[in-house]
This record gives C-alpha cells, structure tokens and sequence, in this order.
C-alpha cells in the first residue's frame, strides 16, 4: 500500500465516499473545499483553487484519489505528468462511486492495485485498460517490483511489452533471483523458459526477459531484452577501523567489474561488530541505500570458509571476517572467496540460494 495517499472531494457525496476510503485506509488524508466545512478531524479543509491544490498533492503524494469527473482531472494533471517512474498514481471515483478508475501510474504508481482494492470494499466496479492487466499477461514493467528488482534498460520496456500483450514469442533467461516472481500458476503461453541466453538470438523469439545478476554484453541480447536486476549479491567486508569509504568502493567495483557483476544486484553489506563503528563502512551503506548487517565473532566462528586466517584471528578474534559474514548474510553460496586489497581491506562476495 501506498505511504501517502491523498484523497480530493469537492462535493457532499464526495465527502462521504472520502470518509469510506480514510476508514479502510487509515493513512489516507482528505481534502476539502472549505466551504463545506463542518467539525470533523479527519479533513483538511482548504482555500486555494482546486487548480492549485491538485498541482500540489500531485506532486506531494504516492498516490491521489479525485472524487470528481474523470474530464475534469484530466485537465488539472495534464501539464503535470512527467513520466510513469516518478508520476503518482491517480485514480478518479465519480459521485456515486460506482466506478474507480485507475488513470495514472496504473503499473509502476500502483493505480491499478490501489483502484482494485477500493473498490473492493466501496462495492464499486475497477475500471483497468491497462493491455498487459486486461489480457491477464506479464506486465514487463512490474516484473520483480515488489522484490526490489531493478530494471537496467528501461528503454526497452516498452518494445517488449508490445510484443507481451500481442502475444509474440518470448524468451526467459532466470539465472538467479527469486523465482515466485509471477503470480499466476503457469505463464501466457507465449512465454518459453530457456536454459541457454544465446537463444534470445533466435528469429524464433521476438524477445527476452533476461533476470541476472550478471553483466549482459551480447549486443544483440541487450537490443531485444529487459534485463533485470535481482537483489541476490552480499557482500562481506573485513576492515579496520580507518578504512574510507573511498576505498571500499574501490574495491566493490574492482571485483565486480573483473568478475562481471552487476552492482545493482547488491542485496547487502556484512562485517563484524566492533567495539566502535566503522565510519567507511556506515558510509558506504548510506550513500547507495545498501543495509549492512554486523555480527559478533561468536557467529562469525560457526562459519565453514576455505580462507581462514590466523592474522584476522589475531586481530578480530576469529578466522574470517569478509567470506564468514558474507555466507552467513546471504544464507547462500560463496561466489567470490576472500580479496584482499592492503593495508586494510578484504571484501567476498555470495550470492543468495532462493528456493
């Protein structure tokens, strides 16, 4: 669900379906002229011009919810829209609310789900047009969403999606990632699993949907794909206490260029908890919104690695810092063992086992 949902009535029937909608989603707000003003906590009452408030929480919100004529809100977001990665979603529910119409950021605003949901409990019908929801397909755009997937070539979404909707053959390449990613019990029958990249090259297929965490750099793949960035990478990090942030970085994409990972597909971070924390490492975390999770030695010893060292025990109290938080982080495989970048830097790298 959306975070922040605005809700505009500017009629007393709007008022009460906006009262409907603050009651199942309790971090809706509503929005009302004040001339209809009456005591209730619930509304924000306002002065401005509808203009000017739709322009505001147009561009305030996650999601706005017009109780008013569909013509109408089409006129006042117009020259608002920039595009469908940052727009908000908008949906329009007309004075009876017999229709919800999602109108805005169907797919990646969430209009399409949130339309679904209200009109769930308001009785209403879901008025969706969107061609991948109508034909009940795979929206190219969604694929992963909720699992954090990044898209790397959005330019191609739209190509692809074309040839979803018009049930052309398509190719899906899965290397690594969740793999519960479409909710239906099978795919559209259109859609092939291949086992092998290279046959996204064949004339046979229209297109491909390639989820990797590894670089592309087949051309002819790249031109007819969407290729997707799942969240399967952790990285383990062995540092001192002085290490910058600079040099982590460094040494993140050192690895990952040579070893051809993407750097998107970054899940998280790992080290040991020391006694003080390691401003770098914090930093690092930070600056590309990457979670850290920090162990004690005791858990770190219950990990079984192939480059144990009697160095890092000396100073950290056990055998391994970077591949021991890494395999435990990730639950998973150890794909990069130990590298070592001097005086003061080790990093490994796992990937994560989705079952």
């Amino acid at each position: 669900m959306k975070e922040k949902i605005a809700v505009l009535a500017i009629t007393k029937n709007g008022i009460k379906i906006a009262e409907l909608i603050k009651k199942n989603i309790v971090n809706a707000k509503i929005y009302v002229p004040n001339k209809f003003y009456y005591e209730n906590s619930d509304i924000i009452w306002f002065n401005e011009p509808t203009q000017n408030k739709v322009a505001d929480l147009f561009k305030t919100n996650d999601a706005l919810v017009c109780i008013f004529s569909l013509g109408a809100v089409i006129r006042l977001i117009s020259n608002l829209i920039v595009d469908k990665k940052t727009d908000p979603a908008v949906l329009v529910i007309d004075d009876k609310a017999n229709f919800v119409i999602s109108t805005l950021s169907g797919h990646l605003g969430g209009a399409n789900a949130l339309s679904r949901y209200i009109s769930s409990f308001l009785n209403s019908v879901p008025v969706i047009t969107t061609a991948a929801d109508v034909n009940k397909t795979i929206s190219v755009d969604l694929i992963g969403n909720e699992l954090g997937w990044i898209i790397n070539n959005y330019e191609n979404v739209t190509k692809v999606s074309a040839h979803m909707v018009n049930n052309e053959k398509i190719a899906i390449y899965q290397e690594s990632g969740e793999p519960n990613w479409w909710e239906m019990t099978k795919l559209p029958e259109n859609v092939v699993i291949i086992k092998d990249i290279d046959n996204i090259k064949d004339d046979s297929f229209k297109a491909g949907i390639v989820i990797t965490d590894r670089i592309i750099t087949d051309n002819t793949i790249i031109s007819k794909s969407v290729i997707y960035r799942p969240k399967t990478l952790v990285i383990g990090i062995g540092l001192h206490w002085d290490t910058t942030k600079e040099e982590i970085l460094n040494g993140v994409t050192t690895i990952f260029d040579k070893s051809g990972l993407s750097f998107d597909s970054i899940k998280s971070l790992s080290s040991i908890k020391k006694k003080i924390r390691v401003k770098g490492l914090d930093d690092f975390s930070k600056e590309f919104n990457i979670p850290l999770f920090l162990y004690e030695k005791e858990e770190l010893q219950l990990m079984s690695v192939p480059n144990p060292s009697e160095t890092v025990k000396k100073f950290e109290g056990v055998a391994s810092v970077s591949e021991a938080s890494s395999i435990l982080c990730s639950q998973g495989t150890l794909l990069i063992p130990k590298q070592k970048f001097p005086p003061n830097l080790t990093i490994a790298v796992s990937r994560v086992n989705f079952k």
